[in-house]
């Protein structure tokens, strides 16, 4: 769920850059086709971070993980867990990875959560690091996205040629370009 806010307050800066993101890039280019569901609906709860150590941050993740297998899927169907203040530099963020799965099976959520990741200087392998298709994991900040098995698999159930979403980005990214893409995140 987005969490409300006071009123009166705003948002961090980091949330709204995601949000913004999430927008404009992953449901206004349509990067996945299942994002906007749950984001009209009200049930992607954003988390801002302020730890400072991977450690921290795991177990922040622990937490965040378990609130959401916790919580029913029509309150908070995905988490978006922004750490803007560690794990910054992306060979660093990709070897965390590693601990993330094994605190998933450590936790016994295998087959029912599942971490993807986003962040600012993702680059797939084998790719160049100004690759436009780099762009489908770009995000303003480094970002841990907790997603349910379940409803994952109902979303692609649903849609038709649901294997055909990784070339239809890259072909988006390329179209798009790398100051495109950065042209489209500011406000």
């Amino acid at each position: 769920m987005n969490d409300p806010l006071p009123p009166g307050a705003s948002e961090p800066v980091e949330i709204a850059a995601t949000r913004r993101w999430l927008e404009r890039a992953v449901i206004g280019l349509n990067l996945c086709p299942f994002a906007k569901a749950v984001y009209v609906k009200q049930q992607v709860r954003f988390v801002l971070s302020d730890a400072e150590l991977a450690e921290d941050l795991l177990e922040e993740l622990a937490e965040e993980l378990l609130r959401l297998r916790d919580t029913p899927a029509d309150q908070t169907d995905t988490t978006l867990l922004v750490h803007p203040q560690v794990l910054t530099d992306f060979l660093d963020y990709n070897d965390f990875l590693d601990r993330v799965d094994a605190l998933i099976e450590a936790l016994e959520l295998d087959g029912d959560l599942q971490v993807a990741s986003f962040h600012p200087d993702y680059r797939f392998a084998d790719t160049e690091p100004d690759d436009p298709g780099n762009c489908t994991n770009r995000a303003p900040y480094p970002t841990l996205h907790l997603l349910r098995e379940a409803s994952l698999d109902k979303a692609v159930a649903a849609y038709p040629d649901a294997d055909i979403i990784v070339e239809r980005n890259l072909q988006t990214m390329e179209k798009l370009g790398l100051e495109g893409f950065r042209k489209l995140l500011v406000e």
